[in-house]
């Protein structure tokens, strides 16, 4: 594939430039896809929907009346986001005989509007509830970075992660409900961005916990989610200020966030750290116990997703869909049926004050600065038979990132170099809820001297 790995801005140079033909790419990308030697990357390729959309994109830039730069260039969904005329099936066997989708989910007609071309729907968690990204029913994605075998893509997102990493396509669009867009893009070494909750419409976008879902994109880098973003909320361009490093604020938590982590994705984080401090940033470390008060919530009350996706699923776990399941899926959503409607509102009053508090506890224009996972993506094989050892990894993946669902924030994943067997590190800069302008144009500055 003479195009495969390029990023959205490297495309767009040759599609607008006349260089590139968008229903060439658009072959070029299903063919790719086929021949990838993973068919479990992607749950459905929308091949006719895509050669109609070049074909309409090709027609424009003949005509010099491009809708933009994202005008041709290919975009993937995580099989949860509505598709017209394809049953969302969320990763699971249960809904794939669903009746399909009357219309495309809001975000979908945003990018369709901006000129990109809808390649399929990408593998996940099955109902989005797991960081791991195992699926029993369409397989396991293997992660790209992986020298030694089949290790961990990250979830939920699995297939968005690995369809980007891959070089597939250039940006697939993910949720992120305790970390589902920013654990793929870690472990597989590329961006991922959480937006804060609200940003774009949830219309048609099957949910897992409404008071954590969120969206974004995997991109291969920061400008190309900022270009994307701009155009799920509709714009035309984005209008984001690239902030100067000098100016940055960054606090390092200091707190839950380094708990077991392995040496090496401590090494290549600090690493970072030091070469954005040398670049002009400047960083301090704070002890924020406020973190260890949500996990000690979680252990008196239980978790808010759970309590959510027990709601959602409790009609299927009482009845025969149940078996059709994964089990790992069915026994973690059981959980909340042990949380009372009492201890709910608890959570959810609990939320609103510690969010308010963590508010006050970092300045204004300070950003976060953390590990985004504690470890690199681990081997599937040892988690596929045992379940205990299942939801310690399990746990252990979510911990960082469902932090920034928890306390309602937005961030962005770069990749941060390597840790043990070579596998990718990510750095996590988080601001609060509605900053995202800010996180993103300081992710754009600094995004550079993170790589390394």
């Amino acid at each position: 594939m003479a195009h495969k790995g390029k990023n959205i801005a490297q495309l767009s140079v040759l599609i607008q430039s006349g260089h590139l033909d968008p229903r060439a790419l658009a072959e070029e990308t299903l063919d790719a896809i086929g021949n990838n030697g993973d068919p479990t990357i992607f749950v459905e390729l929308t091949a006719a929907r895509a050669m109609a959309e070049a074909e309409a994109a090709s027609r424009r830039i003949d005509e010099g009346r491009s809708c933009g730069m994202l005008d041709g260039i290919p975009v993937a969904w995580k099989d949860l986001f509505d598709l017209e005329g394809m049953a969302t099936s969320a990763g699971s066997t249960v809904l794939a005989d669903d009746a399909p989708a009357l219309r495309d989910a809001d975000v979908v007609t945003a990018l369709k509007q901006a000129g990109m071309v809808c390649i399929g729907r990408t593998n996940m968690s099955e109902f989005a509830f797991s960081g791991l990204g195992i699926n029993p029913h369409y397989g396991t994605p293997g992660n790209p970075a992986s020298k030694d075998g089949h290790r961990l893509p990250g979830g939920s997102s699995s297939g968005a992660g690995v369809s980007v990493a891959a070089g597939l396509v250039p940006v697939a669009i993910g949720t992120d409900t305790g970390g589902s867009v920013r654990i793929p893009a870690a472990f597989n070494g590329v961006v991922g961005y959480k937006a804060s909750r609200g940003r774009y419409s949830m219309r048609g976008v099957y949910p897992l916990a409404k008071s954590l879902d969120s969206l974004g994109p995997i991109t291969h880098t920061v400008q190309d989610a900022v270009w994307v973003d701009a155009a799920m909320r509709g714009k035309a361009a984005a209008d984001l200020q690239r902030a100067p490093l000098s100016g940055l604020s960054l606090v390092v938590p200091e707190t839950v966030f380094f708990d077991g982590i392995e040496d090496g994705v401590a090494t290549a984080f600090e690493q970072a750290v030091e070469r954005l401090v040398r670049a002009g940033a400047s960083v301090r470390r704070q002890a924020l116990p406020i973190f260890s008060e949500l996990f000690d919530l979680i252990k008196e009350k239980g978790a808010l997703v759970t309590a959510e996706a027990f709601a959602l699923h409790k009609i299927r776990l009482e009845g025969a869909d149940a078996a059709r399941m994964d089990p790992r899926v069915v026994a973690r959503t059981k959980l909340g049926a042990n949380i009372s409607m009492p201890d709910y509102i608890a959570i959810i009053e609990a939320r609103e004050r510690m969010t308010a508090a963590f508010a006050g506890m970092i300045g204004g224009q300070e950003l976060l600065v953390s590990p985004t996972l504690p470890h690199v993506a681990a081997k599937v094989a040892p988690l596929l038979d045992d379940d205990e050892a299942f939801f310690v990894m399990n746990a252990k993946t979510l911990r960082n990132t469902q932090i920034g669902n928890f306390f309602d924030l937005c961030g962005v994943s770069i990749p941060c170099g390597t840790g043990d067997a070579g596998m990718p590190v990510g750095l996590l800069l988080s601001g609060l809820h509605g900053t995202d302008d800010h996180v993103l144009g300081a992710a754009m500055a600094a995004e550079d001297i993170v790589r390394g």
